[in-house]
């Protein structure tokens, strides 16, 4: 990487990307890396990376252990204080990082009841965790429309993290059994991942229950299962998501955006928009402008 640089866990590119910070709770970061090695020093803070958009090929080296395997949207990385890691990416790749403070953590911990001198928050590679992913693109979507909804609403966000990651990961976490009927967790991110890789594409529920292995209806139950919603749905969510990003960027006009996240036309693309997001795409470009 050239220049200066804070990344996953720690460094930055020259290139900064919108950022949000809370009074040094927490710090959310949108980047992007190149193919190519990121060395990344330790860092004082735990950071949570959600891996954002295609799938791409990530060897990482962290605390003694070795993790390879396909980053797929949403999945995400636990990055404990103080643990260095090299990261190795085949193609470019984006990650979401949410940097929680210790202090943070300290004072949850505390009124959780829990010893905050003991407690530690776990190395974990790849894994899905739904809480996660409901807060990182929350914040997400604040940094993306300007934080219309303020701190209050950011910093809530955010305590609801940290009561997470000491409850699911770490030295003292409670376990808690997992859910029933939905994908095995290879199969959820084969099918993620080829949804993701194919947007832009005609999706047919006989082709993405092929990746699964299922029949159809079995394929469909399963992911309702696994997800909370059904495949159409998360489709075009992921689609919208999708061509907001692309429309954040200002490198393309609204057609073409509208084409490369597979909608058939613009007035598609501005239905769903407006649905979801309550933005129209006009709106989206008139902000990158502003």
């Amino acid at each position: 990487m050239q220049g200066e640089s804070e990344a996953r866990g720690g460094i930055v590119p020259s290139r900064i990307p919108d950022t949000l910070r809370l009074s040094g709770r927490l710090t959310v970061r949108l980047r992007s890396d190149p193919a190519g090695v990121v060395e990344v020093p330790a860092h004082h803070n735990p950071t949570v990376s959600i891996h954002v958009g295609r799938s791409v090929f990530v060897a990482c080296d962290r605390d003694g252990v070795r993790h390879r395997g396909l980053s797929v949207h949403g999945y995400s990385d636990i990055v404990p204080a103080g643990v260095p890691s090299r990261w190795e990416m085949k193609e470019t790749d984006t990650v979401l990082l949410l940097s929680l403070s210790q202090k943070l953590l300290k004072t949850v911990a505390e009124e959780s009841g829990l010893d905050s001198r003991r407690v530690e928050i776990i190395n974990r590679f790849q894994m899905r965790d739904t809480k996660i992913e409901h807060i990182g693109w929350a914040l997400k979507a604040e940094m993306e429309t300007g934080f219309p909804n303020g701190d209050l609403y950011s910093e809530s966000l955010a305590t609801a993290l940290a009561v997470h990651l000491l409850n699911r990961h770490s030295s003292q976490s409670r376990e808690i059994a997992p859910l029933r009927g939905g994908l095995a967790g290879h199969r959820l991110k084969q099918v993620l991942s080829f949804i993701e890789d194919n947007l832009g594409q005609e999706l047919a529920l006989k082709d993405i229950a092929e990746v699964a292995g299922l029949s159809v209806s079995h394929c469909k139950t399963a992911f309702r299962s696994s997800i909370g919603q059904p495949i159409h749905q998360y489709v075009i969510q992921r689609r919208v998501e999708r061509a907001r990003s692309l429309l954040a960027e200002g490198q393309l006009p609204i057609t073409q955006v509208a084409l490369e996240t597979g909608f058939a036309h613009q007035s598609h693309l501005a239905h769903h928009m407006r649905r979801m997001l309550g933005v129209t795409p006009k709106a989206v470009l008139r902000g990158r402008s502003s």
